[in-house]
């Protein structure tokens, strides 16, 4: 396609005095992963918070799918096609894995007609919450309560609930965080198969499975852009090095 699904155009965010995030700009393409990387403190997280609505911008524009979303609401967003998973994990932990999926899923289907119906019982809704969890492998885990499954599970079952909405753009804010070894192998290998037919936006520290997985890389320090493009060049910047490579995160 000739158009990048979601762009932000030097976006800004003032805080008062300080710029949390100063003239950013950038594209996310289908079936590309876009890595955003940076010390704490360096706006990645209110980047991501711009792109889905949560904070209004002081400046800048942002548009998905050619249209003009800048301060938009989440909502909207989300029903034009945007899907967003946060740091912290964000599910229902007293439903089951299945309850969750199903409940994100209803947020996509008409109930104007049929109000008086059980939401359980609308086939859409559980065809879409169905496919979701196959593409997350968590069909076998269905019946367990959220609470009780492994964190990685719960940050797999978030990223299930963000498909069940029909995401055209994916905005995933450290879904690695807090995994070990073995979790954080798997979810790069999810995070890979749920490239394809997906933008995506990966803000994330594990600088293993950013650079298994990124199309491209923009680092951020201070609230600025310092870097963007292929991983690899990215990665021999002598600034990037000094920045954020090879430090603790």
């Amino acid at each position: 396609m000739n158009e990048a699904i979601l762009s932000a155009k030097h976006l800004t965010k003032r805080f008062g005095g300080l710029a949390a995030v100063n003239d950013v700009s950038l594209d996310l393409w289908r079936d590309r992963i876009h890595a955003v990387i940076g010390p704490n403190g360096a706006g990645k997280s209110t980047l991501a918070n711009l792109l889905a609505g949560d904070v209004a911008p002081t400046a800048g524009k942002v548009t998905l799918a050619g249209r003009d979303v800048t301060g938009s609401k989440p909502e909207k967003l989300s029903r034009a096609g945007l899907g967003r998973s946060y740091q912290k994990t964000n599910i229902f932990l007293p439903f089951t894995v299945w309850e969750n999926v199903r409940l994100a899923a209803q947020s996509r289907t008409p109930h104007a007609a049929r109000w008086l119906a059980l939401a359980s019982s609308v086939r859409e809704t559980n065809e879409r919450a169905q496919r979701a969890l196959e593409l997350t492998g968590l069909q076998s885990r269905r019946d367990a309560v959220a609470g009780t499954v492994s964190h990685g599970e719960q940050r797999q079952l978030e990223i299930a609930m963000t498909l069940a909405t029909d995401p055209r753009v994916m905005l995933l804010d450290e879904p690695l965080a807090g995994m070990g070894a073995a979790e954080a192998e798997r979810m790069v290998e999810l995070l890979l198969k749920l490239k394809r037919g997906h933008a995506m936006l990966l803000v994330e520290h594990d600088m293993d499975a950013v650079f298994a997985l990124a199309d491209h890389l923009t680092v951020m320090v201070n609230g600025q852009v310092i870097a963007s493009g292929v991983p690899n060049e990215v990665r021999a910047d002598a600034g990037v090095q000094s920045a954020y490579l090879g430090e603790e995160s």
